[in-house]
């Protein structure tokens, strides 16, 4: 059991190693496909989108007050796109909606 976890992580590691250092190895020069570079600017915010959602409809007690605030956030967003009015205006959804649901 234990030889199969100390596997697992020199598997990871090496993972974790190619996946930052081949880039650096192939491409040596700058990218100039512009379909490639769109694709690479918008990775990071795919990633870390597919990781918030789920977090954002099952960290409330109603799934409903997580909809709601995401529907709130996303508005806030699109009108003012300050941080801290997002994060305040979605807070405050999910705490009215709890008092209702």
């Amino acid at each position: 059991m234990t030889r199969n976890v100390y596997i697992s992580l020199i598997i990871m590691c090496l993972t974790v190693y190619a996946i930052r250092s081949l880039p650096l190895l192939l491409l040596r020069k700058n990218i100039t496909n512009r379909w490639l570079r769109s694709f690479l600017y918008y990775v990071p915010f795919v990633t870390l989108a597919v990781m918030t959602f789920p977090a954002i409809i099952g960290a409330t007690n109603s799934m409903w007050s997580g909809a709601a605030a995401l529907v709130v956030g996303l508005i806030a967003a699109w009108v003012n796109g300050d941080l801290f009015v997002v994060a305040i205006s979605c807070c405050l959804t999910v705490f009215v909606t709890g008092l209702f649901l």
